[in-house]
């Protein structure tokens, strides 16, 4: 198989909500302990001999509205030379819980594509995309939970539509966590459905080095 993994001298940034940012801005700064700096160690590991930029510019509540706000300064002033997007368990959120300012599917979909528009014009760099990914199986009572699962396959399916219409790379985190649900609890990988434990950020940084090499 042919190998995708970044170069010698590459920038690589990852952009989302707080899944991506895990504490980037404060104690845990530049890369947070989530996912993002175990795929940096997971590289690192295999690839010794590459000096590899790492840039995490995640931050925790945002939306594909707040990414759009600051893409700019945050994406194109960095001129990567591969970019990973984690967003959208925010948005999701907003539309159950009622929220002043929901961002729905269309909106989701008009956004997300806009800036990989703009992207793909400005840096046409390899780009991945995480769908977003809800740790919970409760489908049987009237909850809050049950209402982000019945939410959350239209929110992936935009995902999926961008991956397909821009070519990038796609990694169905909802799926991989689904999967890993029918064999372990929840509480395996996360304490609530949407902020991953160290089990589960790891799940998402296998997901994602073993995407370079697919």
């Amino acid at each position: 198989m042919a190998e995708f993994a970044p170069q010698d001298g590459q920038t690589m940034l990852f952009i989302g909500d707080s899944i991506t940012d895990c504490g980037r801005r404060g104690a845990e700064a530049p890369l947070g302990i989530g996912y993002v700096r175990l795929f940096t160690e997971m590289v690192t590991a295999a690839y010794p001999d590459r000096v590899i930029h790492y840039l995490n510019k995640g931050i925790g509540g945002n939306r594909i509205t707040h990414l759009k706000e600051r893409w700019h300064d945050d994406v194109f002033a960095n001129e990567p030379d591969r970019i990973t997007i984690k967003i959208g368990i925010n948005d999701l959120h907003s539309v159950p819980r009622e929220a002043v300012d929901p961002v729905p599917p269309d909106q989701f979909d008009s956004i997300y594509g806009e800036l990989l528009s703009q992207t793909s014009d400005k840096l046409g760099c390899p780009i991945t995309l995480l769908t977003p990914f809800y740790i919970s199986t409760d489908k049987t009572r009237d909850t809050f939970r049950r209402k982000v699962l019945d939410f959350i396959p239209e929110y992936i399916a935009v995902v999926e539509r961008m991956s397909e219409q821009f070519s990038t790379g796609l990694i169905r985190l909802h799926d991989i966590f689904q999967n890993q649900l029918n064999d372990r609890d929840a509480e395996t990988f996360c304490p609530e459905p949407v902020h991953s434990n160290r089990t589960g950020h790891l799940v998402i940084a296998r997901s994602l080095f073993d995407s370079l090499h697919d």
